[in-house]
């Protein structure tokens, strides 16, 4: 009987075969590359340059945006998109600037053929919540569901206020219905009453945030498993100026700076969520505003009945008075700046803006690259390795090589373009010290400003006759990017 030989040289070479492939699964595991970061952006509700103490607040103490500047980059030359709620909030979730679309206001709205961030993202395995403020529209018949806004542009879950902390809808709005409909009855807005009818309960004032950042941990918590974008739209300090009661007298800013503390804890919460889930190190946290801080109190206050939880103090009162009062007591709530929300000057829509990515971005460094919102969408596409499409995004630039240190600019762009005040259709061209305010329309030849920042933070100086030549390029800049409908190549 003779033996097979070839059996066994068989068999050891299977094993060793079985042995390589081991190996290479277990070097490409090891290879692999991180799972792709989470992505939460915070975007604070009319928060001006001045509100933040990182920023120079001396009367109010914000610990928890502080300690994201201290963790990650402070940029002191950051520009929401627009000096307005509604058309900031298009350019942020967009990459598209709001004058484009030539509206005046707050009307904007985002339909299903617009990618968005969310949309954007969804295409890379993402799941996305809109928690917060909206104000980007809904479908009009409140009665007729599905109620159609954010999971049609690319959200997975919604849970939020329609337009703002006071409108007349008293109410939130949870995916695609009313939260708290009473069953069969209809909703609605009816003039001289202080709630809508329909409603079990309407949303309570000094509560409102609180509830949207429950629900917002909810989201990290149920999400963590798998890469999330969270943009949580938190109403504080928007008016009504209605700290929860815990909050109240915390601040030496009076009622307004205290709304702003209750802002800065429930930005801790967010971030002590993300430690207690071991997300820190996987997580890009953005913190910003959608514009500047409006100086003086908002007239639409009077004769507002509050629905409080706790009515404490002379919260009833001074709520009405609240940015006045901050003021008196020596608090600038746009820093330096002129002017503020809904205007081209600086306190417009220069605002605060911190990125934290601990690993990739420095602790404690600082920009003064000249960004605008509009810009987060392209930084996105570029944090998951992908390309833009063509028709997104249109004037989008990623910031991500600043926000790593390895630029101090961006490359291929000289100005960033900021929709001003509605009323007179201006646009502030902003280009480092220089600043350009563009009047266009049925006076486009005339009115235009061209301030010095790094001489005149106030934007006292008019300078367009000194500097001619400035001002005809900056011009130039603006026309050129309006004529090709982009900015982004």
């Amino acid at each position: 009987m003779s033996l097979d030989v070839t059996k066994p040289l068989v068999i050891l070479r299977f094993a060793a075969i079985l042995f390589a492939a081991v190996v290479f699964q277990h070097s490409a595991a090891i290879a692999k590359p991180t799972t792709k970061p989470n992505i939460v952006v915070i975007f604070a509700d009319d928060l001006g340059y001045g509100d933040v103490s990182c920023y120079g607040a001396t009367q109010i103490s914000t610990p928890n945006i502080d300690r994201l500047a201290s963790e990650g980059m402070k940029f002191t030359d950051a520009h929401s998109a627009a000096s307005l709620c509604s058309p900031s909030r298009y350019g942020l979730l967009t990459g598209q600037s709001p004058w484009r679309l030539h509206k005046k206001g707050n009307g904007y709205r985002l339909s299903s053929g617009r990618p968005t961030i969310a949309s954007f993202l969804r295409g890379h395995g993402y799941t996305s919540a809109a928690i917060g403020k909206w104000h980007l529209g809904y479908s009009k018949d409140w009665n007729k569901l599905p109620i159609t806004g954010p999971l049609e542009v690319g959200f997975d879950y919604h849970f939020g206020v329609p337009t703002n902390h006071n409108d007349s809808t008293r109410v939130f709005i949870e995916d695609h219905d009313l939260v708290g409909r009473i069953p069969g009855q209809e909703y609605r807005i009816v003039n001289g009453t202080d709630f809508p009818e329909g409603l079990a309960q309407p949303r309570v004032d000094d509560q409102v945030d609180s509830t949207l950042t429950e629900k917002a941990i909810a989201f990290i918590r149920k999400n963590a498993d798998d890469p999330f974008f969270l943009y949580f739209t938190p109403c504080a300090p928007h008016t009504h100026v209605t700290p929860a009661a815990e909050f109240r007298g915390t601040s030496d800013a009076g009622l307004f700076g205290d709304h702003v503390q209750e802002l800065d804890s429930h930005v801790g919460s967010i971030l002590r969520t993300l430690e207690e889930l071991n997300l820190v190190e996987n997580t890009i946290v953005i913190f910003t505003s959608d514009n500047g801080s409006t100086p003086k109190d908002f007239k639409g206050t009077n004769g507002v009945r509050l629905n409080l939880a706790d009515d404490s103090g002379d919260i009833r009162t001074r709520f009405k008075t609240a940015k006045e009062d901050a003021k008196k007591l020596g608090h600038a709530t746009n820093g330096s700046w002129r002017d503020g929300k809904g205007y081209a000057y600086e306190g417009g829509h220069r605002i605060p803006f911190i990125a934290r990515w601990p690993g990739h971005i420095g602790a404690g460094s600082s920009s003064n690259c000249t960004v605008n919102m509009t810009d987060l969408f392209a930084t996105a596409a570029e944090v998951v390795g992908s390309e833009l499409p063509k028709d997104a995004a249109e004037d989008s630039f990623s910031l991500l090589p600043v926000l790593l240190g390895k630029e101090d600019r961006i490359a291929g762009r000289e100005a960033v373009f900021i929709q001003g005040n509605g009323k007179d259709s201006s646009v502030a061209v902003c280009s480092g010290q220089w600043k350009l305010i563009v009047r266009y329309g049925s006076d486009s030849d005339q009115g235009h400003e061209l301030y010095d920042l790094s001489n005149d933070r106030g934007e006292t100086s008019n300078l367009v006759d000194q500097h001619p030549d400035v001002a005809k390029r900056l011009l130039s800049n603006f026309e050129s990017a309006e004529a090709n409908g982009r900015t982004r190549h």
